[in-house]
């Protein structure tokens, strides 16, 4: 390993949409590069908090909430429009909503949900910490947050889906971004940029080697996996992801989810 500079990387194996990131790490030329630590995102989120990780995969909002950490520019895990594995289930018009069980995993999507509906939809809901379990999640609320995997593979109880980028981008006009790669401000994030970076992109060149191993897997086909990781998920960190973070910190400070609306930082 190379133990001088960003070498213990946080990362997930449990959801789809982060192993084109680390692809490379796993398969390609940044193979034993890094010591990759492999656990859920709010699991990357303390992993950083608690400086036992360099660097990782970290829930977007968990920027306004760490302590002197960059971001590396460039990439991210975002979506443009739809992005299918972050998805209200509810039993009711969200304008009806006074219960919400949230995937205990996650911190974007928990702020994204509290936001949309304080927001947008005027409503001041309970919400309750909940292990993954939809069925189980609509018996004790009016709506549950899935993530990830479970999302994508959810056909449990009938319930109306809202995808949450989806609902993002009706309200904002603009994109949402889940995760970016962050670290220490001091662990010369700067110099791992380009493995990350490669790492991506062999990773979004062998989406076809990533569908059909996660296909079965899921359940699901690799035609469906492929379109999911080409079409729902955007790896860039562009102009328009940007703004969308941005006003996503904006909006996090102004229903008390942040602490702050510190600007961006990059490595």
């Amino acid at each position: 390993y190379w133990r001088d500079w960003s070498s213990d990387v946080c990362s997930s194996d449990l959801y789809l949409n982060t192993v084109p990131l680390i692809w490379g790490m796993l398969h390609g030329m940044q193979k034993d590069r890094f010591d990759l630590k492999l656990t859920v995102p709010s699991g990357c989120a303390d992993a950083i908090a608690g400086r036992q990780a360099d660097v990782g995969i970290v829930p977007s909002i968990e920027f306004q909430r760490i302590e002197d950490v960059a971001i590396i520019p460039g990439m991210s895990i975002a979506s443009k429009f739809e992005v299918k594995s972050v998805v209200l289930l509810s039993k009711k018009p969200l304008a009806e909503v006074k219960t919400v069980a949230l995937d205990q995993s996650s911190r974007t999507s928990a702020a994204l949900v509290r936001i949309l509906l304080q927001k947008f939809y005027s409503r001041q809901a309970d919400f309750i910490p909940a292990a993954p379990d939809p069925v189980e999640m609509l018996k004790h609320a009016d709506a549950a947050l899935l993530i990830g995997d479970p999302a994508l593979t959810y056909n449990g109880p009938r319930a109306e889906a809202y995808d949450l980028a989806r609902e993002w981008r009706k309200f904002t006009g603009l994109p949402f971004v889940f995760a970016v790669w962050m670290g220490h401000h001091g662990a010369n994030l700067s110099r791992s940029r380009q493995d990350f970076v490669a790492s991506r992109d062999f990773g979004l060149a062998h989406v076809d080697d990533i569908a059909a191993e996660y296909a079965p897997l899921l359940g699901l086909t690799p035609s469906f996996l492929r379109v999911y990781l080409t079409r729902n998920i955007d790896y860039s960190l562009d102009e328009e992801n940007l703004q969308g973070l941005k006003l996503f910190y904006k909006l996090a400070h102004e229903v008390g989810i942040a602490p702050a609306n510190k600007q961006i930082r990059f490595a």
